[in-house]
């Protein structure tokens, strides 16, 4: 007897989903926020509050934890505006809190109401409201009073209005969340990272209060600080790490004015800078006064500025012992500091903002901070010495360390690979090794590259699909066989205890085109390395490159110079040309290029977008909170050769999620 086959939803024009308004949130909150628990959704609010004060119209913020889990942001700034858009013909704070994409943030032209904030990704507070059982918005404007309710992310009380008192004269605004326990981990705001972030917040706004109240137990903490960065860094090194600074603080800010080449009016960064001996390191950085815990490219400036500093003084001064060769991480090792940066229009990594990726704040922190410390140094010699000291201790130690990794490498006796191209540094915690598709993109990587600590391994072809091989039958392929010996670890089960001990680099990094074939490429490389080299993924020695798709020439427009502008995909280049558009440059005034691969890019292009350590998106490779078994459950269905009804399935029911580059 036949059985009948199970039926198969038909995929027709009915089979594509469109999300509207917010669901895309509330489909995937991670895209969007962190789900570990609510804070991050109310640090939204707090931002909003802050850019407030940013801009000087806002002296009082306060937060309170309220007894049934809501949390209230207060601010008394100039209110949200509340009357109907011009364009949408609905008040303008419905949509604030009810459309991704828009915000006062981009408006960043002249008299704009945000120069500088936190971004243009223009979805803080509706994700805020996507995610919220439910949220209450009350607006102190014009005179009025104005009220209205939102749940689950919809209007379910409109906008009413309330003409204000004589005695109840007040501007701003207040909101009410309920985060909605679905969508995190778990529901407790982490205590300690919000009073940080609050703490944080005063510091970077000098005079301003910051209030966080707990209802539940009556607790009230208020932060002002007049001293800023100098006696937050003070204070935060005494408390965490008990060590006195080497030498007095470096500290200044500076921005950008009107006759400055290259910035716009404003752009420019604030920061102090402690030396010590020993004890733990504090550092800070933020961009319009958003934290970024994951640093960027406002933090290479600072590093870059600092070493160049240094580095001058100590040749000037003839201080560098024979054989010693100082680095940017010998000058930055013992370095504490707090930094904050003005940025207009800044690229971060993702929603959560975690990393500042705008190139340019690399030349516009290092070329404020280089000349700034290189005049300290010179006015205080005795001060600059004493630095200079610390610093080639520290290159000395590195540089023992590296001695001792050679005489243990030594015993091996695996030839390399012929194809690789090796560096010269002997120093396994700053050395990588990039995986390169083609040969003609290896070539371009070898020139690039900085030859001392980056060495490159061109791949031929596409890497075996790995997943079904068995471990013993792995070094029959030749890509396989050379990627092993290369990084100097040995294939391994996830149960395994490998030993890493013969580890030749620290980063191990994929680099293919920006395109399908280059993404095939990184697929097939994650296969081998999560199941036959999962140690290496666990202790982050795991990375991906990504060389940008884009580069737009830009021409010179009044004091700023012509530009080469990269963008990764077609949201950044949508908002690179936006951006010179508001500049009131022409549509036609510039060139977009496609890069069909790696091996369009000449060496010095490689190196500035995607190799050097100071410009590059690198993107490491973690599980981050995953289930293991489900991880391989998802890479069996997508690898495994008998498993294409299930990938056929899986495809039919996420194809429309995916950009297709054709």
């Amino acid at each position: 007897m036949a059985t009948k086959k199970s039926a198969v939803p038909d995929y027709d024009e009915s089979s594509i989903r469109v999300l509207k308004g917010l669901e895309p949130v509330k489909q995937r909150p991670g895209m969007y926020t962190r789900t570990e628990s609510p804070l991050h959704i109310i640090q939204e609010v707090i931002d909003n509050a802050s850019d407030e004060a940013l801009g000087g119209y806002c002296k009082h913020i306060q937060v309170t934890l309220n007894v049934d889990g809501s949390v209230t942001v207060e601010d008394d700034g100039r209110g949200i505006p509340v009357g109907l858009h011009p364009e949408e013909k609905v008040p303008t704070v419905e949509i604030v809190f009810t459309r991704l994409h828009a915000g006062g943030k981009f408006d960043k032209g002249s008299g704009g109401a945000y120069n500088f904030s936190g971004g243009l990704h223009g979805v803080g507070v509706s994700v805020t409201n996507a995610l919220s059982s439910r949220l209450e918005i009350s607006v102190w404007r014009e005179g009025g009073l104005h009220h209205m309710v939102f749940a689950n992310g919809d209007v379910i009380e409109a906008l009413r209005s309330r003409p204000l008192s004589r005695d109840e004269k007040k501007s701003g605004t207040r909101v009410t969340a309920w985060p909605n326990q679905q969508y995190f981990d778990s529901a407790v705001i982490p205590q300690a990272e919000l009073q940080r972030l609050l703490r944080s917040k005063a510091v970077l706004l000098p005079g301003v209060k910051v209030t966080l109240t707990n209802a539940k137990n009556g607790e009230s903490q208020t932060w002002q600080y007049e001293q800023g960065l100098r006696g937050y860094l003070l204070e935060t090194l005494a408390q965490t790490s008990h060590a006195e600074p080497l030498i007095p603080l470096f500290e200044g800010e500076q921005y950008a004015g009107t006759d400055t080449d290259g910035f716009a009016e404003g752009e420019g960064a604030a920061w102090v800078v402690a030396w010590t001996e020993d004890g733990n390191v504090v550092r800070e950085s933020y961009v319009n006064l958003i934290p970024t815990s994951n640093g960027g490219t406002h933090e290479s400036g600072l590093r870059e500025g600092l070493f160049g500093a240094v580095k001058g003084f100590v040749e000037l001064h003839s201080l560098l012992p024979k054989g010693v060769k100082l680095l940017p991480d010998d000058v930055f090792a013992r370095v504490s500091f707090v930094l904050s940066t003005k940025v207009l229009d800044p690229q971060f990594q993702g929603q959560i903002k975690e990393r500042l990726n705008s190139r340019d704040a690399v030349r516009l922190v290092a070329g404020f901070t280089k000349p700034a410390l290189e005049l300290w140094l010179n006015e205080h010699v005795d001060y600059g010495k004493k630095l200079a000291d610390l610093v080639i201790k520290q290159a000395q130690s590195r540089l023992r360390s590296a001695q001792k990794v050679e005489k243990k490498k030594s015993s091996g006796v695996a030839v390399l690979p012929g194809k690789l191209t090796d560096c010269e540094s002997n120093d396994i915690s700053r050395n990588e090794i990039f995986l390169v598709e083609g040969d003609s993109a290896g070539g371009s990587a070898k020139m690039g590259r900085d030859k001392e600590f980056q060495a490159i391994l061109p791949l031929r072809g596409k890497v075996l699909n790995s997943w079904e091989t068995e471990r013993d039958r792995l070094f029959a392929n030749n890509e396989i066989h050379d990627i092993a010996v290369a990084i100097g670890v040995d294939p391994h089960g996830k149960n395994d205890s490998p030993d890493l001990s013969g580890l030749r680099y620290s980063r191990i990094c994929i680099l293919s085109d920006a395109d399908v074939d280059g993404s095939h490429i990184q697929v097939l490389l994650l296969t081998l390395f999560f199941r036959h080299f999962p140690k290496l993924i666990d202790a982050g020695h795991i990375c991906i490159a990504r060389p940008p798709l884009y580069r737009l020439d830009a021409p010179a427009r009044g004091k700023k110079p012509a530009q080469k502008i990269y963008a990764l995909d077609d949201g950044e280049l949508d908002a690179v040309q936006d951006k010179l558009r508001k500049e009131g440059v022409k549509d036609s005034a510039w060139s977009i290029s496609r890069f069909k691969g790696l091996g369009e890019m000449n060496a010095e292009q490689l190196w500035e977008t995607t190799m050097n350590p100071d410009t590059r998106r690198l993107l490491p490779v973690a599980l981050n909170g995953f289930d293991l078994d489900a991880s391989e459950a998802r890479f069996n269905m997508l690898m495994g050769k008998g498993e294409a009804a299930a990938r056929r399935n899986w495809i039919e029911e996420h194809g429309n999620e995916a950009e297709a580059d054709i």
